[in-house]
């Protein structure tokens, strides 16, 4: 039993998040057996305390009870913020199971198979799929190019939540604290899904390729997120688009050297097989900013460079925004939800120099990696959003504080709650 004394006003949903990564539920174990921990309740013995009991008690499931007391010692028993809880915390543990996950096992088959179980029954959640050569055949080049040498298909899946009515009630106006707009507009949320990184054909090193079934955290943490924001019924419109593929070793891989042509519709020679992930997000990011006219936000997160770590450290996420305040709000989330931001150098204009080609509109990795490499592979994605949208862009690279001694950490899941303003999450009720 776990007893947390907070502050005044402070919100338990972000507590509840990072008591989550405490209990990973992923394990290959066999002395593990059934003692792995079922669920993390919110409630206490005095609240509604169903979720904190045992379906069965000769399963030998833990089960780890939680009670938040405020600054006088009182149980905290508001609906709103234990329901905030209970959905932080299992958002941030869906993403720590898929992170912990080997790949042998989370193909992106099975990750997609993953997206539909989850919403299978939540009529306010729909789910549309472009696999293998559909991708091709409908211009998504970077997707399709990076996943195509792998056994399993490359995929872009797309899930979409319109809240309900009741959901929207009381909900029309933007409560001016950088978290939800009105509910008129809507936020597109991107993640890389790397679900293994050999390289390609410019392979890892042997110390290299190891942890890298973790090339799909940024994934993990916006569909956990996700998850989480359907189950608080958040008043806004909200897409997730996970770019699955396994960045493999064959006849069919993508060669250094080639050519492709990204859903944005401008080439890309390839000069390091190894920068993937930037080339996946860019076309989600450009089918974003295309094709969502209601949309006024674009989140895109991914375990993206290296150079994030030596940039903002291992834990907090290093952020290019194009906007001032766009930046402000992401820092502001981070702080509100723990899971931390710092800003990078935002440049476009200086860096773009670095992805030049003499046959292409640009090369997908820099030339010299001395030259702010983490914000050169953001502003990569950026220079793919169509033209024409007007909104925000956001983006988050979480390679460091989404692993911590060899597991995820959910990391993203508390970020993304914040930013679109889910109920109950990231305030109190005092």
């Amino acid at each position: 039993h776990v007893v947390v004394c907070v502050e005044k006003d402070f919100p338990v949903a972000p507590v509840a998040a990072a008591l989550a990564r405490a209990f990973p539920i992923f394990t290959k174990k066999t002395s593990a057996k059934k003692k792995k921990v079922k669920a993390l309740a919110t409630a206490n013995d005095d609240a509604d305390g169903k979720e904190a009991e045992s379906e069965n008690d000769d399963d030998e499931e833990r089960v780890i009870h939680i009670t938040f007391l405020d600054q006088k010692s009182r149980v905290i028993k508001t609906p709103s913020e234990l329901l905030a809880a209970e959905a932080a915390a299992e958002g941030v543990r869906l993403a720590c199971r898929l992170v912990d996950m080997h790949p042998e096992e989370l193909t992106t088959t099975a990750y997609a198979r993953e997206c539909r179980t989850l919403f299978r029954d939540d009529d306010a959640v729909t789910v549309e799929e472009i696999v293998g050569d559909e991708l091709k055949e409908k211009g998504y080049g970077g997707i399709y190019n990076v996943g195509k040498g792998a056994v399993e298909p490359p995929r872009l899946v797309i899930l979409t939540y319109d809240p309900p009515k009741e959901a929207l009630a009381g909900e029309d106006d933007d409560d001016g604290d950088g978290g939800a707009s009105p509910s008129s507009s809507s936020i597109a949320l991107v993640g890389k899904g790397i679900v293994y990184d050999t390289g390609g054909l410019a392979i890892k090193s042997r110390v290299g390729m190891c942890g890298m079934k973790h090339d799909m955290g940024g994934s993990a943490g916006v569909l956990g997120g996700f998850m989480a924001a359907v189950k608080l019924r958040t008043p806004r419109k909200i897409r997730l688009l996970l770019c699955l593929a396994e960045n493999a070793i064959g006849p069919g891989a993508v060669r250094n050297d080639d050519i492709i042509t990204q859903y944005s519709g401008k080439t890309v020679e390839i000069n390091n097989s190894d920068a993937e992930g930037r080339i996946v997000l860019s076309d989600a990011v450009a089918h974003a900013t295309k094709h969502y006219d209601d949309c006024d936000l674009v989140v895109d997160m991914a375990t993206l460079t290296g150079a994030q770590l030596i940039s903002t450290g291992k834990m907090h996420a290093g952020i290019l925004a194009n906007t001032e305040e766009l930046e402000r709000i992401a820092v502001k989330a981070g702080l509100a939800s723990g899971d931390l931001t710092y800003p990078l150098l935002y440049a476009p204009e200086l860096l773009k120099k670095e992805f030049n080609s003499k046959v292409a509109d640009m090369k997908n990795s820099v030339k010299d990696r001395s030259n702010a490499q983490c914000s050169c592979a953001g502003h990569f994605i950026e220079s793919h959003i169509d033209p024409d949208y007007k909104g925000g862009w956001l983006h988050v690279d979480m390679a460091g504080p989404g692993t911590k001694a060899e597991r995820g950490t959910g990391y993203g899941v508390g970020l993304v709650l914040s930013l679109v303003g889910a109920p109950g999450f990231d305030t109190r009720s005092v």
